[in-house]
């Protein structure tokens, strides 16, 4: 059996992710005609069935989820080469893609605006995911990470700030619940928390573990809809960066199995590149300030 045509595959792919010959070729911007020629050539070349056709459209046979598979990681690794290569380049020009947690944004804000002001020919593309995107596939430029070091191979990873994170409550919830005076009374109180708990923040796996667990009222992934949840008074929520918020009660202070640090994580192979060079320094100065 050989494979010689990228794009046969590649339309395998499609029709497995589309379910329909007509979905693939819209994708693909192709003839639909196109579509089924490529996948009758890969099957009679590779003497197996890759898809079931009925009339709803395709479903992949145990063949064709095996090559589909493969041409999807594939196709992904093609998209972003671009962004890999953009960053090779002579000059701080382009795409920039920093890739960071939403709660992380308002910290990234000055850095952003110095790299715009600074390098005019820059496009600035912030991705916020829960994902963790793969920078050895050039799936971002700059990643801003919390929680525990980034340990993936051939990376560069550089502490940016340790953040200290509190609990806090509105006066309103206070004056109707009270105010707990240790953890042991946390059990009784509401409580406004990540969405999932699976959160890599050290102080979303310190409240995972509390045993009795404590009542959950209201669950985001967004900070800023935490926040405001916290100052309408759902419940007590850990945040950081608050010390001066007029809003909020600081109800417990920060503690060092609550806090965590920010990575500034670039690759290897892209750290030194002109563009990548002047991110992670304009990062650094504005963190520190």
């Amino acid at each position: 059996m050989s494979i010689e045509s990228w794009d046969e595959i590649r339309t395998a792919w499609q029709v497995a992710r589309a379910g329909t010959v007509s979905g693939a070729a819209e994708i693909l911007g192709v003839h639909h005609a196109t579509v089924i020629r490529h996948i009758d050539a890969l099957e009679a070349r590779l003497g197996v069935k890759l898809f079931q056709r009925h009339a709803r459209g395709y479903t992949p046979t145990e063949a064709g989820n095996a090559l589909a598979q493969v041409g999807r990681v594939t196709d992904e690794q093609f998209a972003q080469l671009g962004t890999r290569l953009t960053g090779v380049g002579t000059g701080i020009e382009g795409d920039l893609v920093i890739t960071t947690l939403p709660g992380i944004v308002p910290l990234l804000r000055p850095a952003l605006l110095t790299l715009n002001k600074t390098y005019p020919d820059l496009v600035l593309r912030v991705k916020t995911e829960r994902r963790v995107l793969r920078l050895e596939y050039g799936e971002a430029h700059v990643a801003l990470r919390a929680g525990n070091r980034p340990t993936e191979p051939d990376n560069v990873v550089q502490p940016l700030l340790t953040c200290p994170v509190s609990l806090y409550a509105s006066p309103a919830y206070l004056e109707e619940h009270g105010r707990p005076a240790d953890v042991s009374e946390l059990q009784h109180h509401r409580f406004v928390a990540e969405e999932l708990d699976d959160n890599r923040a050290p102080f979303a796996q310190w409240f995972a573990r509390l045993d009795p667990a404590p009542h959950v009222v209201f669950r985001s992934n967004e900070a800023e809809a935490r926040r405001v949840a916290i100052a309408d008074g759902l419940g007590l929520g850990f945040l950081f960066g608050e010390e001066d918020a007029e809003d909020l009660v600081q109800v417990m202070p920060s503690r060092p199995e609550w806090d965590f640090t920010i990575w500034l994580v670039t690759h290897v192979d892209l750290h030194r590149t002109p563009k990548v060079q002047a991110a992670v320094s304009v990062i650094k100065q504005a963190f520190k300030q």
